[in-house]
């Protein structure tokens, strides 16, 4: 043959086997992994495929081929994470991608204890001026206003919020020990159902601190009210963890039964020694209220420290009114003597005492506002007081006096036992309460606790691998389609076809926590891929930056079809358990 035809041919092969070589079929393919569909039930090896922003198929085998591929043999693919308590709303302003809940296998922050909106000008003031490390606009007014900045921002995870009872409060009524009047309370409720409008999951409240603290039950009922109607739940920072913790739990099975929302309890525990004990009666109380069809559920971290700040250490009453009355007043010799009079009472009956319940040595410093006190950073207050040659109690106050702030501090309350008891429960999910930094940055100027770098590697490689109080079917499903099904998120929280594919593939052999006290800003291991509404927000173990992440809105949020309130809680159908 002649090589002029010989080339010809050959050409003409080529051209053929391009055309014919098949197009991918699919954005992403993650092949061969052990599937968790988030139900609890046992894995199945199989393959999912993603077509945008949603599973697309899952099966033994996918025959098409996707645009990106993950080899997942001997790695378990499970639905994004779910951080319950989630409080990166400063730190999502300095690095958007959430690094320390990323590699995790976090895909949703829901934020909210506090809520960032809806606030106005005085609250906006104030906002700027305790800003610590990260520092940033406050140009926003409602909370609808935040999440949608944050958004256009660009960030890694999802984001959604609750909206906070006592921001309400604030709004309304400053932050005084004061009831509100009619006139005030139904300004409140209208807040609450705007917020709710706005994409809020519900309505939350945190009732150790000031001014939420004030609140009366009869105000959370009228509040979670308004939040029932348009679909949320409520859920609470408790009024004590600790000497009252019985009657505080009872009093959040008050709040739902009479407003008609299912409730969540942050971060159960039992704080202080005196207290480890009143794990079971607790548990046993919650269960009869589930048994009674009552909807209530919890959510924990997995750690025997807390992380407040110094006014957890203080009455009330010295703090009302804010930051600058409070401090004010601790300058006071005759407010000081009777301040450090009731830091020393053991069991006081009209507060919760976390320096009682922690004692100085077992209270770190974590964060400081000032510069020259960031030295003290990671030291015990015991050690401090000893430096300065004063009492704890005076050593406190002056910190506080001295940064401008209420200082961040660990403290220690919890035992290990309770802990590994409470990760078994089935009713119970898991939220870091902290934010999601990356280390380096701003973030080297204070200290974490470790939660927020390990919280939920640590329920995975700990708790299920080497202790077995979990298995890993029923830890996924806690970290998954049990807080979207109380959230409400039909949409998330399993792998399902046609649901968003928030996606992690990690190695249950190798996952793992690093973080400590002493060195927190130690980055997990063990996840690999975690996709964000069907984007790579993490990929072979780095991060890509990509802004995947939205705003995820409650049932009542008006920019859905059928969206707004009702007129009435039953007109929803609740498709939590």
């Amino acid at each position: 043959m002649r090589p002029a035809l010989l080339s010809v041919l050959l050409l003409a092969t080529v051209s053929a086997t391009t055309v014919a070589a098949p197009q991918p079929t699919y954005d992403v393919v993650i092949r061969g992994g052990q599937i968790f569909d988030g139900s609890g039930g046992a894995p199945f090896v199989g393959d999912v495929a993603v077509t945008g922003d949603r599973i697309a198929e899952i099966a033994p085998h996918v025959a098409g081929r996707g645009k990106a591929e993950i080899d997942a043999r001997g790695k378990a693919v499970a639905p994004g994470f779910i951080n319950m308590l989630a409080h990166p709303e400063e730190s999502l302003m300095a690095d958007g991608r959430a690094l320390s809940d990323l590699v995790q296998g976090v895909t949703l922050e829901v934020m909210g204890e506090i809520s960032m909106g809806p606030i106005n000008e005085t609250m906006r003031k104030a906002a700027v001026e305790e800003q610590g490390d990260i520092r940033y606009p406050v140009d926003w007014t409602t909370l609808d206003q935040y999440l949608t900045m944050l958004q256009k921002k660009g960030i890694s995870p999802n984001i959604a919020s609750f909206v906070g009872a006592g921001t309400v409060r604030t709004y309304v009524l400053g932050e005084g020990d004061v009831r509100p009047t009619p006139g005030q309370l139904t300004t409140m409720q209208g807040l609450v159902r705007s917020a709710m409008e706005d994409g809020a999951l519900g309505v939350t409240d945190a009732l150790i601190y000031n001014p939420a603290v004030y609140a009366k039950t009869p105000e959370l009922i009228a509040l979670a009210k308004v939040s029932a109607t348009c679909g949320g739940m409520y859920i609470a920072h408790i009024r004590n963890e600790g000497d009252r913790l019985g009657a505080a739990v009872q009093e959040t099975f008050d709040i739902a039964e009479a407003s008609g929302a299912p409730a969540e309890i942050y971060h159960f525990k039992q704080a202080g020694r005196d207290n480890w004990g009143k794990l079971d009666k607790v548990v046993a109380m919650i269960e009869a209220e589930r048994a009674k069809g009552v909807r209530i559920t919890a959510d924990m971290y997995n750690y025997t420290a807390g992380a407040t700040g110094l006014d957890a250490a203080m009455p009330n009453w010295v703090q009302e009114g804010g930051y600058a009355k409070w401090a004010e007043r601790l300058k006071d010799p005759q407010i000081r003597a009777r301040v450090v009079a009731e830091m020393r009472t053991s069991h006081p009956t009209t507060w919760e005492n976390m320096y009682a319940g922690a004692g100085p040595k077992g209270m770190v410093l974590l964060a400081f506002k000032s510069p020259a006190l960031k030295p003290l950073t990671g030291k015990t207050l015991a050690e401090v007081a000893a430096m300065r040659g004063k009492s704890p109690e005076e050593t406190a106050m002056d910190l506080v006096v001295e940064d401008g702030s209420r200082v961040g501090v660990a403290y220690f309350l919890m035992t290990e036992d309770n802990v590994r008891r409470e990760v078994a429960l089935p009713w119970m999910s898991f939220g870091s309460d902290a934010g999601a930094p990356s280390p380096g940055g701003a973030f080297k100027l204070s200290k974490e606790h470790p939660r927020a770098y390990g919280n939920f590697a640590r329920v995975l490689g700990h708790y299920v691998r080497e202790t077995h109080d979990a298995t890993l079917p029923d830890a996924i499903r806690r970290l998954t389609s049990l807080p979207a099904d109380n959230l409400s998120l039909p949409d998330r929280g399993r792998l399902q076809v046609a649901k968003y594919a928030d996606v992690v593939v990690f190695d249950p052999v190798t996952i793992s926590d690093h973080s400590t006290y002493e060195r927190p800003d130690q980055l997990a291991t063990g996840v690999s891929d975690v996709l964000v509404n069907g984007m790579f927000a993490l990929r072979d173990g780095k991060p890509t930056g990509a802004a995947s992440g939205r705003v995820v809105r409650g049932r009542a949020w008006t920019g859905a079809p059928n969206g707004g309130c009702r007129e009435a809680a039953s007109e929803w159908t609740w498709i939590g358990d």
